[in-house]
């Protein structure tokens, strides 16, 4: 069938159909031009109103033209032989065309081939998607780019624009894109201004700071994103997605007739929110109805699909059943795209998205659907085959009917085996359709049980046409059909036609014997040609034929007024014209029985409407309203006009709906009967969406208490946090309890514990472990002692399960899952021949364990690697890396290797080998691979999985025995390794944390001594929420004997690691005073409880909440050490670390909810003295005031308090036991506040203010570029926060300094903090650079140093830039016009720097202070020859050297022990770049230490991301180390 606009309008008005008969001999037979090829054409494209095809050679990258419709073609030699790599067509001009190739020189046409030009974009094209160009509606000059530009492994995408048709070269748009669009991307839609029209474009932006697409925006701009005239800022703006704040996490834009919808999505779950709009400027969730008992509603990522729509509202099909066997259900939205409406339960859809609906073309309200007739045998299980069958439509989905041909029911294939292109049942031709089917109950095999059947009056009745399946196409606006017989076979040698409708039909047999299996039959657009082309596989090279075959001449004569007739879409029993959606339709098409031919090429069918009154068909049940009994019943709340209920009373009234609405689209006459019966009724506010609350704040806690049976010690929990995208406000918790030899059953609440239930699936069932998603937490496994495997996709509402492909493996984490696909599972298994053979095997799934495919076996470990947070060409989502035995089977020496593939197995590449493990964290794989040789460790890092890289450790640093690696999470596009320094008979006792580059190849000391324990856990812990703070625990007594006790002290750093402070001590205060007073020095400062002194390891409480920045709590004492336990008291703060207080004496268990908004403290019994108690504190001003509150009326043991980790909840859980039994106590702090908190430009007005973390050692607290601004509640402000509330409100940029710079590629960190040359290696040829800035004029000699990626610093030191310049190839007389110097200038130029750089020599050396190479991680100057005095530079670093070398002799001589721990490694990049995974997850690497145990993602998570660690510079840098150098 037709390609392109087979799915536009049919609005031209053909010339008078009864024009002068043409005398023309007859035929009596078509004429057929055959070409052979040696590749399957494709992407086979007319130029719409011409004979003009074009297709794409994807196998040779050509593309052929032909311009007598496929008579004679030729290849399109502008491009160069082998270089066409993606074909466009201008979707608005029907005479553009474009060729992109790889690069970045591309191909057009605006003459339908005629002629092709070349054109310059200054970016390659993209291969993150294939929506390449985007073309505006009105203007075809108007043409969006989306291209990449790659440094390295690492690509970005960007946007070009053109405004002129790419007759100069496209401009830059913007950077770091996911996508461009125009706003005016449909004839339909419209901004409402025609300059808005002309110029709106809207660009998903990636974060600067976050690859991962939940913190993409949406951003605006009027003026190509430049600056304007009033402001040198750049012209955009972020439009409020929901109504009255913007949305963070879009990931798509799409153009629907007159409306631009957006999707966005959130961590935590993979449902996904729609906003619509139908001018940009109003935006609106789309609302689905509350969900059913049989399926659910929530629109989920790739299981919805947006379908071919009316000019009046919106379709869309979303997945209601798992992914191997799919099932969906048909919504249709009202007139603006906003409230959905369910019209068809139990579709069927495909693996792919594809859904069996189509629209009859050009007849309003007439669409064909497949249903699956035996749905709740497919919803419960998913291998049952489905019994599809087919329905037709006449009202807009309002009702259905069977589909007939001679009384009996038949069945259609439709869109989800389409065995054509185009359209599968209809063309342009009025009322004329074709389709593959059978008659019976279902819909049967195609090949086996398929027939063509015929309707000529837009679906009503059939009529078999033709024995077995064909492929077939409509011409002459119907007066011809051709088919001809499918086959899975090259046996076909003739083709069928009719000139009647389909009531007779001739055969042809294909020119000379020819037979072809077929694989294409289509025609022009419009369906009004005599001229086909089919295209077909033979069994003789070349393989591939392309036949014209052209039907002019089979009939004399041109058709005249006698030869048409007036056809309408319906009509009744009596045949006359009935209503369909408000009108009568009709149409003027040739009789069948006439001996005629249309010959109007290039023309439309036109219809003619007549509105008819209203009736009760013209109405259908509003917005979460269903029928039954003829009724339209309400099932979920009402939609409110705009305005109502604001301020009032839940018993206040209003005008609303009373259940009907006119079908979106319906152009009937209103009358007074129709008006009466439907107008609206009283309904009260308590009945509406987001209904007020039932009453004015209480002021109280309300408490809700469950008992459990069974004497348990304590509960495996598992919150399921939702996601900002999360239709749904439940909180979710799946818990059972536990003893330390039996388990418990399995409780579900979706209140946060106010109501539990045990789940009937789970009663039977023993269970062993609960494993929730890793990053989609709608989605838990429950793991049982065999092969069974039980899952909920939905937050325990319903439970399926599959079988796994093998048995556990008690030394393994079962289950990886990605981060994209919730679906893509591997199961990480064993197979054993007998108890003591026993091997791994590693098993993959794409339709969440309903289908498995072995991947490795001889396998330790799976994992998925690809990502779309991340850009690298090589990193393909489907890429996987294992860890596996060199060989199967038993062989004594098998060593592990590391392979990856990008195919699922079918082919795969050794990676590394003698591997130990690797680790992945945030963008880098991380592999550790032994040596025999020395038995040591070697670490290699990768960004694109495919080519690893050596770690360079810094200078000095040297560990003749490297045993264990341990990755440590970071956010800042740095590696950060634990390397183990001192072991003890195999256990790690501390090690040293180095700091990589934002590649994972260079390191530098961020800190040393840092303890572990003897599983090689590390104490350090990253602030959640915050770039750059993180604290660790130090060994002070690294050098004394093993047997000794640590003596542990705390830093914090607030610069990512550059440098590290002491926590001072807190005032003394109402509980007493402390020990000692001081600044914070390793005499005395506050000591607080590190990881591994966690009480439950991995399932302790961490120091901070994502969403209550800055806000910590902590255990420890004042001293000079970290004391025992019993000397712990509790401590706060709210500056993220700067200063504390202490809030509590003794270890008090704390919980954030309200995003810092309420704080609970309650004593545990295993933490504090008392062992019971029946009280609790909690504070509404962040720690200011605390009020205490009885939760119980005589003292019970409190094992834990809990909130969401998010800390955006209300609601708390205290988990303990009492004289009846282990309970839980829901404290909901609800009744404290009514109204959500509000940010407003009024400092005054707003609930919230800004706040800023202090960077203490970094220049105007600037921490990578700039300054970050957070929203805080005030603490007097009775308000609640909202849960999608994003605190991080903006960045402010600062000026570039050393700390923004890193060493370039090919260069590293050499003894004296500078960046220089790794031998062997040469720099990156800059000449590269111009070639991805074709518009550059000139640029810079390598410097040893580029721009960390993180950091948005303007201005200031461009260390990558002062260096000569050079003019970029074919811009040498712009270099030399910018560069031109006078003869005074020379001189100057030449004599003055040698005279101030005999001055500034004379000076270093005079008052140099002897600390040469001393430089702090992260200073801002860098080395002493990195001053910001512009006269001291280059000529100063040749002469400062040679006296480095006579006065740095007795500094190395005084000092040789320092070297050994690695003193001139301590020299700093003072960033790095990259962002955590939010996996919160250690991944260790190597031998030594025991064994590590199994446990869950969630128990073993802390809600917070792991990062950098201290280095001591005392012991490093001498005493004078914080003096300046």
């Amino acid at each position: 069938m037709r390609f392109g606009g087979a799915l536009q309008a049919a609005v031209v008005l053909a010339t008078a159909l009864w024009a002068t008969p043409l005398a023309a001999k007859k035929k009596d037979h078509p004429t057929f031009h055959v070409k052979a090829f040696e590749n399957i054409p494709r992407n086979v494209n007319y130029f719409s109103d011409s004979d003009t095809v074009l297709f794409h050679d994807t196998d040779a990258n050509n593309v052929y033209l032909s311009h007598d419709h496929g008579v004679k073609w030729e290849r399109v030699d502008a491009v160069p032989e082998g270089r066409a790599w993606l074909l466009y067509m201008h979707v608005f001009d029907p005479n553009r065309a474009y060729i992109l190739t790889e690069g970045t020189t591309h191909f057009k046409t605006s003459d339908r081939g005629k002629t092709w030009d070349k054109f310059k974009t200054s970016a390659d094209t993209s291969a993150f998607r294939g929506d390449i160009l985007q073309f505006h509606a009105t203007d075809p000059d108007r043409i969006l780019f989306n291209g990449m530009r790659c440094d390295g492994f690492l690509c970005q995408e960007v946007a070009l624009y053109t405004t002129d048709g790419f007759e100069t070269p496209a401009k830059e748009l913007r950077s770091n894109t996911n996508g461009c669009w125009w706003a005016k991307s449909s004839d339909l839609f419209t901004t409402g201004s025609e300059d808005l029209d002309k110029n709106r474009v809207l660009c998903i932006v990636r974060d600067a700071f976050s690859p991962f697409k939940q913190d993409q925006r949406l951003l605006i701009s009027d003026n190509f994103f430049s600056p304007s005239h009033e402001s040198s800022d750049i012209q955009e703006f972020e439009p409020n997605l929901d109504m009255d704040k913007p949305v963070q996490g879009v990931v798509n834009v799409a153009v629907v007739k007159k409306y631009l919808l957006a999707a966005t999505s959130s961590m935590n779950t993979d449902e996904m929110a729609l906003f619509v709009t139908d001018d940009t400027k109003r935006w609106h969730r789309a609302v689905f109805p509350a969900s059913h008992d049989d399926h659910d509603h929530r629109v989920l990522q790739e299981a919805y699909t947006v379908l071919e729509s009316t000019n009046y509202s919106i379709q869309i099909d979303v997945m209601t059943t798992r992914p191997s066997n799919p099932m969906g259900v048909l919504f249709t939205s009202n007139s603006n795209g906003t409230y959905f409406t369910e019209n068809i339960p139990h579709t069927n859809r495909n693996s792919r998205g594809h859904v069996d609906f189509e629209k009859i073309t050009g007849i309003q309200g007439v669409f064909l659907v497949n249903k699956v007739d035996n749905w709740e045998e497919v919803a419960k299980k998913g291998s049952a085959k489905k019994k599809l069958v087919t329905e037709i439509t006449f009202d807009d989905g309002r009702t259905f009917e069977s589909v007939t041909a001679d009384g009996k029911r038949i069945h259609l294939h439709s869109v989800t085996e389409l065995s054509n292109v185009g359209r599968v049942f209809s063309s342009p031709a009025p009322g004329l359709l074709m389709g593959i089917g059978n008659k019976g109950e279902h819909l049967k095999d195609y090949w086996e049980d398929g027939d063509l059947y015929v309707s000529d009056d837009a679906g009503v009745t059939w009529k078999k046409a033709l024995d077995g399946p064909h492929k077939y196409e409509f011409g002459d606006q119907g007066s011809i059909l051709v088919a001809i017989r499918d086959s899975q076979e090259a046996d076909v040698g003739e083709i069928s036609y009719s000139l009647d409708h389909g009531l007779t039909w001739t055969k042809q047999a294909l020119p000379d014997g020819l037979k072809i299996r077929p694989y294409i039959l289509t025609t022009t657009q419009e369906s009004a040609s005599l001229k086909f082309l089919l295209i077909g596989m033979t069994e003789t090279s070349p393989r591939w034929r392309v036949i014209s075959i052209d039907f002019e001449g089979l009939h004399e004569a041109t058709c005249g007024k006698d030869d048409m007739e007036e056809w309408f879409a319906r009509v009744d029993k009596d045949g006359k014209p009935t209503c369909l959606m408000g009108h009568t339709q009709s149409f003027q098409r040739r009789k069948k029985e006439a001996k005629c031919f249309l010959k109007q090429e290039f023309k439309h069918a036109v219809a003619k409407t007549e509105d008819c009154e209203c009736t009760d068909m013209d109405y259908e049940c509003d917005f979460n309203f269903v029928r039954e009994d003829g009724k339209c019943v309400q099932k979920g709340p009402i939609i409110p006009p705009e305005g109502a209920c604001r301020n009032a009373k839940p018993d206040d009234t209003f005008k609303g709906t009373s259940g009907y609405r006119k079908i979106p689209g319906n152009t009937c006459k209103p009358t007074k009967e129709m008006d009466e019966k439907y107008k609206e009724v009283d309904r009260k506010c308590s009945e509406i969406v987001g209904a007020p609350p039932t009453g004015p704040a209480t002021d109280e806690i309300e408490q809700t208490r469950n008992v459990f049976e069974g004497d348990w010690d304590g509960w495996d929990k598992h919150y399921l946090e939702r996601g900002e995208s999360s239709s749904t406000e439940g909180e979710t918790i799946i818990m059972r309890g536990r003893t330390s030899t039996k388990v418990g059953p399995v409780y579900v609440t979706e209140d946060h514990g106010k109501t539990w239930k045990a789940p009937k699936e789970l009663e039977e069932e023993k269970i062993q472990y609960i494993i929730p998603h890793a990053y989609f937490k709608d989605m838990v496994f429950f793991i049982t002692s065999g092969k069974k495997v039980i899952y909920t996709a939905d937050r325990g509402r319903t439970f399926h399960s599959f079988k796994a492909p093998n048995e556990l493996d008690p030394d393994v984490f079962p289950l990886a899952f990605h981060p994209d696909k919730k679906n893509w599972l591997i199961w990480n298994g064993r197979k054993c021949e007998d108890s003591n053979d026993c091997y791994g095997v590693a098993s993959w799934s794409k339709d969440g364990g309903d289908h498995w495919q072995t991947a490795a076996k001889s396998s330790r470990r799976c994992e998925f690697t690809g990502s779309s947070a991340y850009k690298y060409p090589n990193r393909k989502q489907e890429q996987i890396i294992c860890l596996k035995h060199q060989k199967e089977g038993k062989a004594k020496e098998n060593p592990m290797v590391l392979v990856s593939t990008d195919d699922w197995f079918d082919n795969e590449e050794v990676r590394a080998e003698n591997v130990k493990g690797f680790a992945t964290m945030a963008e880098f794989i991380v592999v550790a691979t032994s040596n025999p040789a020395n038995e040591t460790l070697q670490a290699s890092a990768s960004l694109d999985g495919v080519t690893f890289a050596d770690a360079r450790f810094p200078h000095g640093f040297d560990v003749p025995h490297q045993h264990i690696y341990t990755v440590l999470d970071s956010s800042t596009h740095a590696v950060n390794l634990f390397v183990a320094t001192d072991m003890d008979g195999g256990y790690c006792n501390f090690g040293t944390v180095l700091k990589s580059n934002s590649n994972g190849t260079s390191y530098v000391v961020s800190a040393k001594n840092v303890n572990c324990n003897e599983a090689a856990y590390v104490d350090f812990e990253k602030v959640a929420g915050l770039e750059g703070v993180a604290l660790v625990n130090v060994v002070a007594n690294p050098n004394e004997k093993t047997s000794a006790p640590k003596k542990l002290q705390t830093k914090i750093t607030h610069n990512d690691g550059a440098q590290w402070a002491y926590l001072a001590p807190p005032a003394d205060d109402e509980f007493g005073k402390f020990p000692c007073h001081s600044d914070g020095d390793e005499k005395c400062a506050l000591h607080l409880q590190g990881y591994t002194e966690r009480r439950l390891r991995g399932d302790g409480n961490t120091y901070s909440s994502e969403t209550a920045v800055g806000i910590m709590f902590a255990w420890g004492n004042v001293g000079d050490r970290l004391g025992p336990r019993k000397d712990w008291d509790t401590f706060m703060t709210t500056d993220a670390g700067l200063t504390w207080k202490r809030v509590k004496r003794g270890q008090w268990t704390w919980a954030v909810g309200d995003q810092g908004g309420i704080i609970v403290l309650v004593q545990t019994t295993a933490s504090s003295s008392p062992e019971k108690t029946k009280n609790l504190v909690y504070s509404l001003d962040q720690g200011k005031t605390w009020k205490e509150h009885e939760f119980a009326s005589e003292e019970v043991e409190v094992w834990d308090v809990t909130t969401l980790r998010s800390g955006g909840s209300r609601n708390f859980l205290l988990w303990g036991k009492d004289s009846e039994g282990a309970f839980t106590l829901n404290l909901d702090f609800s009744g404290f506040s009514e109204r959500v908190c509000k940010y407003d430009d009024d400092a005054e007005k707003s609930d919230y203010y800004l706040w800023s973390p202090k960077h203490p050692m970094q220049p105007d607290g600037c921490l990578f570029g700039h300054v970050s601004q957070y929203l805080r509640k005030k603490a007097d402000r009775k308000c609640y926060n909202d849960f999608r509330l994003q605190p991080l409100y903006g960045k402010q940029n600062c000026t570039c300094t050393r700390a923004d710079f890193e060493c370039d590629y090919n260069y590293e960190l050499d003894a004296f903090g500078q960046c220089s040359l790794v031998p062997g290696l040469s720099p990156k040829d800059p000449v590269e650079w111009c070639k991805q800035n074709p518009e550059a004029i000139e640029y810079h000699e390598p410097t040893g140093y580029r721009r960390i990626p993180l950091t948005t610093c303007a201005g200031g030191r461009q260390l990558d830039k002062e260096s000569r310049t050079h003019s970029c190839p074919g811009h040498e007389d712009e270099y030399e016009r910018r560069h031109g110097a006078s003869g005074v200038a020379v001189f100057f130029a030449v004599t003055i720097p040698f005279t101030l750089a005999a001055a500034a020599g004379w000076y270093v050396w005079r008052h140099w202070n002897g600390k040469f190479g001393r430089i702090r991680l992260g200073e801002q100057g860098g080395t002493v020859f990195e001053a910001d005095q512009p006269w001291v530079r280059y000529p100063v670093i040749a002469l400062s050297a040679v006296a480095a070398v006579v006065m740095s002799l007795p500094v190395v001589a005084g000092a040789v022990w320092r070297s050994a721990k690695g003193m001139f490694g301590a020299v700093g990049i003072g960033g790095g770049a990259g962002a955590g995974d939010g996996r919160g997850r250690w991944s260790r690497l190597g031998g030594g230490g025991g064994t590590r145990r199994f446990t869950t993602r969630d128990s073993f998570a802390r809600g917070g991301d792991y990062t950098i660690v201290d280095d001591d510079e005392g012991e490093l840098l001498g005493e004078d180390s914080d003096e300046d150098v």
